[in-house]
């Protein structure tokens, strides 16, 4: 599929571009072609002037009233300048009858009054290398002038120039632009089969991103839905064999509570889903408004102490005080405030630390530090030219391979693909989470215009790095 794509890419990409340049070579030629035809024309008419002011006129019989060309005066040195630029004169009565021409052989082709230049077809007579006569055809530019004085008119003066002149260099040039078209279309050719195959490539990666998404959903929505089909149908048939005492109805309400937790869990894999959908699809249009950080940060971790509590493990957070010298009392009690949606936040910073809890062993440490940086102090890869918060979340826990970093985020992927996960005891727990935390964690960054980095190391710890901007930029 992607290589017939590619391959239309390549061929319309290519048509389009031979389209433009068969264009763009007509009109070159086109343009050339009536540029030499003017300089042609413009020659001719030159010729005429120059013979008309060198044309010596006599009176007829010594009657002043009638003139006539002198022949032999007027053209005799005429005829020697024009011989150069292989330019022909002919001079023809006021009958049209042919008087004086530098021409070989009559051209036998009637007057035509046009200054403006015409294209004219000659049939002459040539003798080939076998010794016989053939037919040549012979095209000419001719430019013919009226001569007069008066209402008197003396002749006809006509000016023929070789159309080769046109005809030559419009082959050569027809030639060339096709040489170079053709070379062009290939090259075309071969530079959009390369830039074809590389916008394909985040096509193909998104792809099969789209593939691995769809497998792993397809594989977290069935496990639910195949445990609540049997736990009903197991509740079915128990119900059907339930006896006086009993003691069915105490199995069937086990079975209707299993029942409720998968559809919570299915309920909020589907949630997730919808979340990440939206925020791909750019649906969500949340109004920003001002969220206090340290108040939200406050919140989540006693949230979290409990199951912080029950792993043995110590929960603290850290506030990092404004510095001395600030003393604007608008700007430190807000000094942990930024524009934001608090729900999202809220989630983001329930996922990061819950993802603590779960991969940090017993007598382990989770620490959440909230500090806010100055544009002067800010870590080299924020672009925000505002300050922003810093939160970090740091674990002692179980780590994280280096391999596995740079596909932390994708969704449903989990560093073990068993899906499982061990802590330092060295006891393998099933994982129930969807493998879409970190996913969501990263959209909901993203969203309020901010930063997610990771650094791990295997058996030291997980650090998270989130940098939201006070005011996120549009």
């Amino acid at each position: 599929m992607f290589q017939a794509t590619r391959r239309r890419l390549a061929i319309w990409y290519t048509a389009v571009t031979a389209i433009l340049l068969l264009l763009f070579a007509s009109g070159v030629y086109l343009y050339v072609r009536s540029t030499l035809i003017e300089r042609v024309d413009d020659t001719l008419n030159h010729v005429v002037e120059i013979v008309e002011r060198s044309l010596v006129i006599e009176p007829v019989d010594g009657d002043s009233e009638k003139v006539r060309i002198n022949v032999e005066a007027s053209f005799r040195d005429n005829a020697n300048t024009v011989e150069d630029d292989h330019i022909d004169l002919e001079w023809f009565s006021p009958t049209g009858k042919l008087v004086w021409s530098t021409v070989s052989e009559p051209l036998n082709i009637p007057i035509h009054g046009n200054r403006l230049g015409e294209t004219v077809r000659v049939i002459r007579q040539e003798i080939w290398g076998d010794g016989e006569t053939r037919d040549a055809p012979l095209l000419l530019r001719q430019v013919t002038q009226r001569v007069e004085v008066g209402r008197q008119v003396l002749g006809y003066l006509r000016v023929s120039h070789p159309w080769f002149e046109v005809t030559k260099p419009s082959r050569q040039l027809i030639i060339d632009l096709a040489l170079g078209t053709w070379f062009m279309v290939l090259s075309v050719a071969a530079s959009g089969w390369f830039l074809s195959g590389k916008a394909m490539e985040p096509v193909g990666e998104s792809y099969q991103r789209l593939k691995q998404f769809t497998a792993d959903a397809s594989h977290e929505l069935r496990s639910p839905i195949t445990l609540i089909q049997t736990n009903v149908q197991v509740a079915l048939a128990d119900l059907e064999l339930a006896d006086t005492q009993g003691t069915t109805f105490v199995n069937y309400r086990q079975q209707l509570k299993l029942v409720e937790r998968l559809t919570q869990r299915l309920g909020k894999l589907v949630n997730d889903l919808l979340f990440l959908a939206r925020q791909d699809s750019g649906i969500n249009k949340d109004v920003f408004s001002s969220c206090p950080v340290d108040a939200l940060l406050i919140e989540v971790v006693e949230e979290q102490q409990l199951l912080a509590r029950e792993k043995n493990i110590s929960l603290t957070l850290e506030l990092v005080d404004p510095p001395v010298g600030e003393s604007t009392p608008e700007l430190l009690e807000n000094w942990f405030t930024l524009a934001g949606n608090w729900d999202q936040l809220v989630r983001l910073f329930t996922n990061l630390i819950s993802n603590a809890l779960q991969y940090t062993p017993a007598e382990g440490e989770v620490y959440v530090q909230l500090a806010r940086l100055e544009g002067s102090n800010r870590v080299s890869k924020i672009r925000y030219s505002t300050s922003v918060l810093q939160v970090k979340v740091i674990d002692t826990g179980i780590g994280i391979p280096s391999e596995a970093l740079p596909r932390l985020f994708d969704r449903f992927y989990r560093v073990d693909p068993a899906r499982t996960h061990k802590t330092a005891k060295t006891s393998t727990e099933s994982s129930t989470g969807s493998g879409l935390g970190l996913a969501i964690a990263s959209a909901i960054v993203e969203h309020h215009q901010g930063q997610l980095y990771v650094e791990s190391n295997i058996g030291q710890g997980t650090t998270f790095t989130i940098n939201l901007p006070i005011t996120p930029e549009y």
